[in-house]
């Protein structure tokens, strides 16, 4: 089937080139709406994603709403989640919705419909999807995506205490980590088109046993920089040759300079200039 859209790993490879690596996440936490003044309702989960898109919506390749903090308001909370949604795509970003969906048979299909197909109120440029229900029960969303040329991000290694012995856990094919990134990676070659894979991988940046990343093929979203202690040299280390595809996600360091958008902006200007790694070798 042919993509309705170009291949999301082509569009992610020229994002970076224009703007980085850079990706900063929308997440209206109450206590950021309530050390920007804002109230912890609707209104104010509204005013929180305006200000913020207008900081770096059009500096970064990526924005990516926490789904989480828009849900818990209900209907209402979709409504400004499918409107900023729209904005991030007008200034130039690709949307990566943050919902860690993952679940079996026609409930993750509906879930697919959901987020990545054309004409959804809820559509994104790429989706956070959870494996551990098996890999293949991703199956839905891996086909929507590639049918509408949208993108997935599949949990690998995450960098939450409690993930270690499960996403850690060694077999004779090595890891449970591993083994998602593998699974990836050969739907990635199955495109087979010579562009990146539309398919990537979360892996955290303070993790000490990443799986390796070098037969991906696809793009890596990689959370826990900044106040969660990851460093650039923790991004290489982890990255290695899937490097130039890598968003490295900040949010709580950007965020809580607000909300005062200048400062936002200053922020990821800083670190959108540390975070570039499309012309790497």
């Amino acid at each position: 089937m042919t993509p309705t859209a170009p291949p999301f790993g082509a569009r992610l490879r020229r994002a970076v080139a224009e703007r980085g690596n850079l990706c900063v996440g929308i997440d209206p936490h109450p206590a950021l709406l309530e050390a920007w003044g804002l109230g912890v309702d609707v209104a104010g989960v509204a005013e929180f994603s305006r200000r913020s898109l207008e900081a770096f919506g059009d500096l970064v390749p990526a924005v990516k709403p926490q789904v989480a903090f828009f849900e818990e308001h209900g209907s209402a909370g979709f409504r400004v989640l499918e409107e900023l949604l729209a904005a991030i795509g007008e200034r130039g970003a690709l949307s990566v919705a943050d919902a860690k969906r993952g679940d079996i048979g026609s409930t993750m299909a509906g879930y697919a419909r959901a987020w990545l197909r054309d004409g959804s109120p809820l559509a994104c440029d790429a989706l956070t999807v959870s494996p551990y229900l098996g890999v293949g029960a991703l199956d839905a969303a891996f086909e929507t995506a590639a049918s509408t040329g949208r993108g997935l991000f599949v949990l690998a290694r995450t960098s939450n205490p409690e993930a270690g012995p499960l996403q850690g856990s060694a077999g004779p094919a090595g890891t449970v980590a591993q083994s998602v990134v593998d699974e990836v990676a050969r739907r990635n070659a199955r495109v087979g088109d010579g562009a990146p894979g539309p398919f990537g991988v979360v892996v955290g940046a303070t993790v000490t046993d990443p799986p390796r990343l070098d037969e991906l093929s696809g793009p890596v979203l990689m959370p826990g920089v900044g106040e969660q202690g990851g460093t650039l040299a923790d991004v290489r280390r982890i990255a290695g040759p899937a490097l130039p595809l890598t968003l490295v996600n900040v949010s709580r360091h950007v965020l809580r300079t607000g909300p005062d958008v200048d400062a936002m902006r200053a922020t990821v200007v800083e670190l959108a200039a540390q975070y570039r790694f499309s012309d790497d070798s």
